[in-house]
């Protein structure tokens, strides 16, 4: 064993991580999911949704965010974390306008399958329908519907980090807080290109490529038949 081992419990079950791991980035490794929505592998941890939320030694942090540390006792599938990751989804939905039935991303959108994963039907919250979002829709491979933004930062992360080009940046704060983009008002006028990291990272309908919308039959999409998580579940040592 590595001295740089480090080794902690989630739920009981003894996991080994590396010095200078995440929570997550470790459990992913031991095949153990943490739900997640703003967090993305190669991105820099934000820790803006908080449905990765865990309890550390008793206290809530977020695992996309805390470093592992010899002999924590983590607790991520309490009913306590699931009933709080419930109520963080559903006002995601209520906050914005998702309407999963004709969205193009329906079937692979992960805030779509989180919600079914942790056996949301319909949001328990008064709908707030916001009617000042916009689409933008100039550029000629991309379009940014405004009304299925969660704020994960996702976008503006990928644009900086990955593809050197900060074509996407918060705007506002509080209820106002949004996603802008690098000029005067038009995604068109941006050097976005269609193969961008930004553009394939985001987590809903927000940031979609055009002329191949509803090309994945249903039954064909990413989580028509396995969870989101299976994937990682499936490593389980």
């Amino acid at each position: 064993m590595s001295e740089n081992t480090i080794t902690f419990e989630i739920d009981g079950v003894e996991v080994q991580g590396t010095a200078g791991q995440t929570i997550m980035q470790a459990a992913d490794v031991a095949g153990i999911y943490i739900p997640r929505l703003c967090a993305f592998d190669g991105l820099e941890p934000f820790g803006s949704c908080r449905v990765c939320t865990v309890k550390v030694n008793g206290r809530f942090q977020s695992a996309c965010t805390q470093p592992i540390a010899e002999g924590i006792i983590v607790e991520n599938d309490s009913e306590e974390l699931l009933e709080l990751r419930r109520n963080l989804v559903d006002m995601l939905f209520v906050e914005g306008n998702h309407f999963c039935m004709f969205c193009e991303k329906s079937g692979n959108c992960e805030l779509q399958a989180l919600a079914y994963r942790l056996g949301i039907a319909a949001p328990k919250y008064p709908y707030m329908f916001p009617a000042d979002r916009n689409v933008d829709a100039t550029h000629k491979d991309v379009f940014i519907d405004h009304n299925r933004c969660i704020l994960c930062a996702r976008c503006v992360r990928a644009s900086r980090d990955l593809d050197g080009k900060n074509v996407f940046q918060f705007v506002g704060r509080g209820p106002q807080k949004r996603i802008a983009v690098n000029s005067r008002a038009r995604l068109v006028d941006t050097d976005l290109n269609v193969t961008d990291k930004a553009v394939e990272v985001c987590p809903v309908g927000a940031i979609l490529t055009k002329h191949v919308g509803y090309s994945i039959p249903v039954g064909k999409r990413k989580y028509d038949h396995t969870p989101i998580g299976a994937d990682i579940e499936a490593n389980k040592k």
